[in-house]
């Protein structure tokens, strides 16, 4: 091959030595396929063919000039990918691509705050339990690892978005899963640059970065009142987007049974500045959690819940009945079993019982409805791969039971990070189509028209729609 990688291991690559290594391999590669051809086994699509490779390999060192010379040293998947790719096993590169970018996103979790990423990216209080240190970071799935590290701004939306496909490639074309998809080198080499880009490069920014060192402050010592000021201060103009996964961290800590009186004391001293800049949504969500305390009989807990809450006089937030409390959790569950490997065999029975909890109205809580549009809208657009058979005429009922406020939510879905990134998917595409269909007759506000008027012209795809500068203008009506 006549590619060459930065920087050279030792001594100097020439044109000749470049020559003779490709001859060695070509000449290995008929032994070895030689062999499994006296053996009886297949031969033909094993291997991608050497053009492809040497399309790979001359791509790969411009996508290694951005990772620092002192992380290449310790990026051993990245080796053993570009090794694959140079014999032709660019399903086996791409799964080393993707365990270099895991192993990645875990170091750079493990470096800004473990017990706060595990409170914000594990929503199940039950599976929280369980994370305690480094070594449970397995015990989340990639997809977990991914919104994780976006909620709290480890990765960019974009970021999410490009190691979300990237993700979804792993599992349907790599050697991870059986499968026929073709993978060329130049997608291998953008596909390396990107995550160099967004999961090893990739600074923080000026928010995430303030957030690290309050989060440290708070475990480090009791804050005086001068300290306590000082951080509140950041708190101004904290967007709720950034603020929501910041009180579910500190929530979470503050409702672990071993979190030090100082801690304590600290994030009390905290929470009513931050208080200000968190989501109805969020704080909807701070009662629920209560509730499933008190439902699981962790009743310590649910007692730090409440005292958290009260400081704040939020009563208002709390669940008015016990089924808000099962719909939550039956949400979670099946997103779980929708990110899974046997979904299409588990999704069915958890949404044929979210189906009887919300009764034949779509009788849901005001404050789960954004949560719950938004979980019946990600499941029905599909894992990108196929359609789960038995749930898919679920959803569809659930949609059909849409009020006209949840229909309205559905509509601007499309600008979730979450569902933008499905919508990149053909089929999760051609599943957004069909919702409109559903939705279309359901809206009865002027600007919900108007708006769905503007999403059924728009000509592009439909991962694009929050990036169209008209459609963003009308999306401002509803933020207000």
């Amino acid at each position: 091959m006549t590619g060459h990688l930065e920087p050279r291991p030792t001594g100097q690559v020439t044109a000749d030595s470049r020559e003779t290594a490709l001859q060695g391999l070509l000449s290995f590669e008929a032994l070895i396929l030689g062999i499994l051809a006296q053996s009886g086994l297949p031969t033909e699509g094993v291997l991608v063919g050497v053009e492809e490779r040497n399309a790979l390999m001359e791509s790969t060192g411009f996508a290694l000039k951005r990772l620092p010379v002192e992380k290449r040293g310790q990026a051993s998947y990245i080796s053993k990918m570009i090794i694959a790719g140079s014999v032709g096993l660019f399903d086996a590169a791409l799964n080393y691509l993707w365990d270099e970018t895991v192993s990645e996103l875990r170091k750079r979790v493990v470096n800004f705050d473990l017990q706060y990423f595990y409170d914000v990216a594990e929503k199940s209080d039950k599976k929280r339990m369980e994370l305690k240190d480094e070594d449970d970071l397995p015990k989340l799935d990639d997809q977990k690892l991914l919104n994780g590290s976006r909620e709290i701004g480890l990765i960019s939306d974009i970021g999410f978005q490009e190691l979300d496909l990237i993700r979804y490639m792993r599992n349907w074309a790599s050697a991870a899963h059986p499968n026929q998809a073709q993978l060329d080198g130049l997608q291998l080499a953008n596909w390396l640059g990107t995550c160099i880009k967004h999961a090893i490069t990739l600074p923080y920014d000026q928010v995430t970065a303030q957030v690290k060192k309050l989060l440290a402050k708070v475990k480090e010592k009791r804050l005086d009142d001068s300290t306590i000021k000082e951080i509140t201060s950041f708190f101004v103009n904290l967007p709720s987007v950034q603020a929501d996964p910041l009180t579910s961290g500190l929530f979470g800590r503050y409702t672990t049974l071993t979190t030090t009186p100082e801690t304590l004391d600290n994030i009390r001293g905290l929470w009513p500045k931050l208080w200000d800049r968190v989501s109805d949504e969020a704080r909807y969500n701070f009662g629920l959690r209560l509730g499933r305390f008190r439902a699981n009989g962790d009743e310590e807990q649910a007692d730090l819940a409440r005292q958290l809450i009260d400081l704040v006089d939020g009563a208002t937030y709390l669940p008015s009945e016990e089924k808000a409390w099962e719909i939550d959790g039956t949400l979670d569950e099946l997103i779980d079993a929708h990110n899974g490997w046997s979904n299409f065999y588990t999704e069915p029975p958890i949404a044929r019982r979210l189906q009887e909890l919300v009764g034949q109205h779509g009788d849901v809580p005001d404050s789960l409805n954004r949560k719950y549009v938004l979980g019946v809208i990600e499941v029905f657009l599909t894992n990108g791969n196929g359609v789960a058979i038995n749930a898919d005429p679920i959803y569809q009922d659930l949609i059909a039971r849409f009020s006209p406020q949840q229909a309205s939510l559905a509509l601007t879905s499309f600008s979730d990070p979450v569902i933008v990134s499905k919508l990149q998917w053909e089929r999760s595409q051609g599943k957004w189509a069909e919702l409109l269909g559903l939705i279309g007759n359901k809206l009865t506000g002027r600007s919900d028209r108007e708006l769905f008027e503007a999403v059924q012209g728009f000509a592009g795809k439909p991962h694009l729609l929050v990036k169209d500068p008209g459609i963003k203008i009308q999306l401002k009506r509803f933020e207000s």
